[in-house]
């Protein structure tokens, strides 16, 4: 007698593994079969560059709630990057050197900050991160007295034109090719391995997940919660800058909240990570995954002529499937 009981296919098991792949697949077929060109290189290139942004500040939101926090001073802090860029290479007239690791350091900064009145302070880190945000944008309009930056600019005051320029070895981050590829694309992807890496290679990203976990019994067990804490948000600084940075290099000029208008769709591209693969927490891999979901449909809606003021519609419902799968699998 077999005493083996048969496996029952489980379909939601199923689904919350595979369920966000499953939806790429068939929005890419979906829009290959009504629009001609959408699996053209040219496009699917297009479709790289514009999620490389869009990727790079989930990410930095990702490191963020490995730790059940949320950064949503991400986009602010982008966009801060890409003004003090372009401040120091076009108004100041100093190299893209420091044009890059400064804004670098701030953002870390920036995370730095955020992490003090958080753990120190004991404020929320929704309500922290939302004040950070109206903070950051509100210094970026000030900063440059509510205008972009940009090349041959005229100077308050009839000061003149500004003495500086966008540096070509800047912008070549946010417009170039290597072998084919838009740097950009190469930046996201070189930051993706790093950060799976670092989360599920290293004490330091398996410590980040404890805490996240269950941030009592990661005390208990000797890690520093605060310590961890603080790299965290630190990170989430550093990466939101680069994506600042690359922002404002594929632009041209240093926008004032530039950052902004990413912010929805990291946050979504970050949560629908949470089901790639059943990882059931924050990954790099399923944060790209979701940016390229986000990126894919927003593409396609577009080549379709979809009314723009819709297509939040769409992304909104893509979010709720996504989190409706992840949040239902963590109760069952």
């Amino acid at each position: 007698m077999n005493n083996t009981k048969e496996k029952k296919f489980d379909l939601f098991a199923f689904l919350y593994k595979y369920g966000t792949i499953l939806v790429i697949v068939a929005t890419i077929l979906f829009f290959s079969i009504t629009l001609d060109n959408f699996l053209n290189f040219t496009n699917i290139t297009n479709i790289l560059r514009s999620i490389s942004i869009v990727a790079l500040i989930a990410l930095a939101v990702t490191i963020s709630l490995t730790i059940d926090g949320f950064d949503l001073s991400v986009g602010a802090t982008a966009g801060f990057a890409s003004v003090i860029a372009a401040k120091f290479m076009v108004i100041w007239d100093m190299g893209p050197v420091l044009a890059i690791i400064v804004p670098l350091i701030v953002g870390a900064l920036i995370g730095a900050i955020n992490a003090f009145l958080i753990i120190k302070m004991k404020i929320p880190d929704l309500l922290t991160t939302l004040s950070m945000m109206f903070l950051l944008t509100g210094v970026s309009i000030t900063f440059q007295n509510g205008s972009a930056i940009y090349n041959y600019m005229p100077l308050p005051n009839n000061a003149g034109i500004a003495p500086g320029l966008m540096s070509e070895a800047y912008l070549f981050i946010g417009r170039g090719e290597l072998l084919g590829l838009p740097v950009p694309v190469i930046i996201m992807l070189v930051v993706v391995i790093l950060i799976h890496i670092f989360l599920n290679q290293t004490k330091y990203g398996r410590f980040l997940y404890m805490i996240g976990g269950n941030e009592e019994a990661a005390k208990l067990s000797g890690i520093p919660v605060s310590k961890y804490k603080l790299i965290a948000y630190m990170l989430s600084g550093l990466i939101a800058s680069l994506g600042g940075l690359v922002l404002g290099a594929r632009l041209g000029s240093g926008e004032v909240d530039a950052g902004g208008p990413y912010l929805m769709d990291a946050v979504a591209a970050a949560y629908i990570g949470f089901s790639i693969f059943g990882a059931g927490k924050p990954n790099a891999f399923g944060t790209l995954l979701g940016a390229l979901l986000m990126g894919t449909l927003l593409n396609g809606l577009i080549m379709m002529d979809f009314p723009y003021y819709s297509q939040d519609i769409v992304k909104g419902v893509v979010l709720i499937l996504a989190l409706t799968l992840t949040y239902y699998k963590q109760r069952r």
